[in-house]
């Protein structure tokens, strides 16, 4: 592939300041540029035509940025505010003139792709509900049908919807994108055997494999969450910072470790629902659901919210 692209960008951002966030951005408009450069390519454009044609489309990366003439009035805004009586700092207000500038309507075959996922997977959804409960013999073979019917449309239905450009957000890159919707149609195949291991609890090779893709699916979207970069659009960011932040987003660490805790509370909750299955009963392992929820919203509280300093 041509470095055309690369050059381009580096031109484009030319004297902007690139902090943290600054630089996530500009990986996730190169990852856009790269796919824009791939379709022009397949049309019949030279690499330089599309990688220049796609820089085109870009516009003025200042104005993604928010720019300084934006900066400067937001500051002068801030200020203006601060010097209300009291000092009190005005409750955020929605902003509607930005948001009409700013919005994006969903493609048209975008919707249809989403209307043919979502007939499949309910169609395949309501026929296992009927398999599940012995309204209709459909035997383990066809539960694994319709549970591959449901997981994999929701799960491609995922991936394209976090490829589509939003009013708030830029789209995801492609393999990151491919990764969530993996990760999603992962772990609905997990609760599909569990839900046929319902059905034929004789079949002890349904819970295993619903445990062992839960884990997966578990581990896939800590990755992701943890490698997350910033995909917000810069109104969008701006219009963020007049918000009171919560814990995790002034603590990335504190996030990173509620992760952690998250991933352990759920992989402790499946050794013991298989535990309690081999032993004393399946249903029995409901209850380690129940636990491991209940430990996950107090370390969630625990986490999110900070304890106020004494006479605070």
């Amino acid at each position: 592939m041509s470095t055309e692209i690369h050059r381009l960008l580096d031109e484009a951002f030319a004297g902007v300041e690139l902090d943290p966030q600054t630089q996530d951005l500009k990986e996730e408009i190169r990852a856009n540029l790269l796919a824009r450069v791939d379709e022009l390519e397949a049309s019949g454009a030279t690499p330089a035509e599309a990688a220049r044609r796609a820089i085109d489309e870009l516009g003025d990366v200042r104005e993604l940025l928010g720019g300084p003439d934006a900066a400067g009035a937001t500051a002068g805004e801030a200020a203006a505010q601060g010097s209300e009586p009291g000092g009190r700092r005005p409750e955020p207000r929605f902003d509607a003139t930005a948001f009409a500038q700013h919005r994006v309507r969903p493609r048209p075959a975008f919707v249809l792709r989403t209307v043919l996922f979502g007939v499949v997977a309910a169609v395949a959804l309501a026929l296992f509900g009927l398999g599940v409960t012995s309204l209709v013999s459909i035997g383990v073979a066809g539960l694994l049908g319709l549970a591959a019917l449901v997981a994999v449309p929701l799960g491609m239905l995922t991936a394209d919807a976090l490829l589509q450009e939003t009013t708030h957000n830029h789209p995801l890159p492609r393999q990151r994108a491919a990764g969530f919707g993996a990760a999603t149609g992962v772990a609905l195949a997990a609760l599909a055997l569990a839900g046929a291991f319902a059905a034929y609890p004789d079949d002890t090779a349904l819970v295993i494999a619903a445990a062992l893709l839960a884990v997966v699916a578990v581990a896939v979207f800590a990755w992701l969450g943890a490698t997350q970069t910033n995909r917000h659009k810069a109104w969008t960011r701006s219009a963020a910072e007049q918000l009171s932040p919560n814990r995790f987003e002034e603590d990335p660490e504190a996030a990173a470790r509620f992760g952690i805790y998250t991933v352990v509370i759920w992989l402790v909750a499946l050794g013991v629902i298989v535990a309690l299955g081999l032993t004393v009963g399946w249903w029995w392992g409901l209850l380690a659901v129940v636990g491991g929820l209940a430990a996950t919203m107090l370390v969630l509280a625990r986490m999110l919210f900070r304890p106020r300093p004494p006479g605070g």
